[in-house]
């Protein structure tokens, strides 16, 4: 079965001054399946996730999203207008509202005051208390973000993600080194999550250096090297290529 492009790129570059990040790069992502993006340190991972997240705009191409609507330049803020939602390698949180508040900030779309002082509806409070107990965080929604220890802070933002979700925002998530820092059961918990978004149908976009991680929950998986594709498939076929392990190995 032929699956459609939830998100593509075509011959897109990143410049940095005389520094070239991303070269020519045309690569896609699949509707419903967990796309791995690996690649040694420098490789230009970051700066791949952070142009199709709207965060900093191409130099050249194109990025294209369900097939018809071109990505917008540097439009981070619109990100829930083409779906796409992400969490970040440094986590980025509300850090003086609550766990709570971190969640209603994002599922009412009015604004940190409102979400702070405004009253709620059943709906958005049900989405938040849904999302909290999913990550296991619940029992801390009065606690202030700032106060949380470093795994319940990626676990709060990946709950985040979830309520993005949950209000039909985001259909299209990427999680960038979601893993770093967490005990076992936390990543059993959120491998858990990612198997279950690709079960209702979202695109998840995983950026991991755990190859253990990226064999279990990637259906393809592409590697990058000094801005350029280097190979995409089959996890398993890729990840025994030997051009892929000495890119790795010469890290």
């Amino acid at each position: 079965m032929t699956l459609s492009n939830a998100l593509e790129t075509k011959k897109i570059s990143k410049q940095f001054d005389t520094v070239r990040a991303i070269h020519n790069l045309s690569i896609s992502f699949e509707e419903g399946n967990i796309t791995g993006i690996i690649g040694p340190n420098g490789s230009g991972k970051s700066t791949l996730v952070n142009l199709l997240t709207g965060m900093i705009p191409v130099s050249s191409g194109e990025i294209v999203v369900s097939g018809n609507a071109k990505l917008q330049k540097g439009v981070a803020y619109d990100m829930p207008i083409y779906g796409i939602t992400r969490t970040f390698q440094e986590v980025r949180l509300f850090e003086q509202m609550s766990v709570l508040e971190n969640i209603l900030v994002v599922t009412t779309c009015r604004g940190w005051f409102k979400s702070i002082f405004g009253r709620h509806s059943a709906y958005h409070m049900s989405i938040a208390e849904k999302v909290l107990h999913r990550v296991g965080i619940w029992k801390f929604k009065d606690k202030k973000a700032v106060d949380l220890s470093y795994g319940q802070r990626k676990l709060l933002e990946i709950a985040r993600v979830l309520a993005m979700k949950e209000i039909g925002n985001a259909r299209i998530i990427f999680f960038d080194e979601p893993y770093a820092g967490l005990f076992p059961e936390m990543v059993k918990l959120v491998s858990e999550i990612m198997k279950e978004l690709k079960s209702e149908g979202c695109t998840v976009v995983l950026i991991e250096h755990n190859m253990d991680l990226i064999r279990e929950l990637s259906d393809k998986v592409i590697v990058i090297d000094s801005g350029e594709l280097l190979a995409v498939g089959d996890v398993h076929d890729v990840l025994s290529r030997k051009d892929v392990v000495e890119a790795y190995l010469g890290e």
